[in-house]
């Protein structure tokens, strides 16, 4: 369980179908997360990953919407 001093963090990374950047905010406080969000310029399905490695750093991944 992650302690509650999460908080709201900004990610970018390119949409995996029209390839521009776009920004995300992720609440780091809900811990790893697993989520589908509309890209804001093609309005394509993105899967959001969201996780913690062990030293605390989060990472979030864009993948395609059928991508395991």
């Amino acid at each position: 369980m992650n302690s509650p001093t999460g908080k709201i963090e900004e990610f970018s990374d390119r949409c995996p179908y029209c390839g521009e950047t776009i920004l995300m905010l992720i609440d780091t406080s809900a811990g790893s997360q697993h989520y589908i969000e509309d890209c804001a310029v093609c309005c394509r399905p993105i899967q959001v990953l969201v996780s913690e490695d062990m030293e605390g750093q989060w990472t979030v991944e864009f993948k395609h919407e059928g991508d395991v």
